[in-house]
């Protein structure tokens, strides 16, 4: 069982951002050493990121990094939970950017 986040963004008409943020995740494996743990997907009005493989602080980083990127739809949010969970979706929520009260 590791930790394991999942960046939950809305989904809009204009889904070129999910390409690019597949991209960014890529960079980001290289420079903090987290792995993309599974490919992304839409779940309902939003698509879901699932990154693992480091600790806790940083993949909150990541995630913000990714919220903040530009082109990426407002609203984005995180689930930390662990890769064990039956299904995504559970565990705690956090608001993105990490250490923000307000989006960017």
């Amino acid at each position: 069982m590791a930790v394991l986040v999942e960046i939950h963004v809305p989904m809009t008409d204009d889904v070129e951002w999910i390409d690019d943020i597949g991209d960014y995740l890529i960079d980001l494996e290289d420079e903090l050493g987290l792995e993309e743990y599974d490919d992304g997907e839409q779940y309902g009005e939003v698509y879901i990121f699932f990154i693992a493989g480091a600790s806790e602080k940083t993949l909150l980083a990541a995630a913000s990094r990714v919220a903040t990127r530009k082109g990426v739809p407002e609203g984005a949010f995180a689930m930390v939970t662990d890769t064990n969970a039956p299904q995504f979706g559970m565990g705690r929520r956090v608001n993105l950017p990490v250490g923000r009260s307000t989006g960017s």
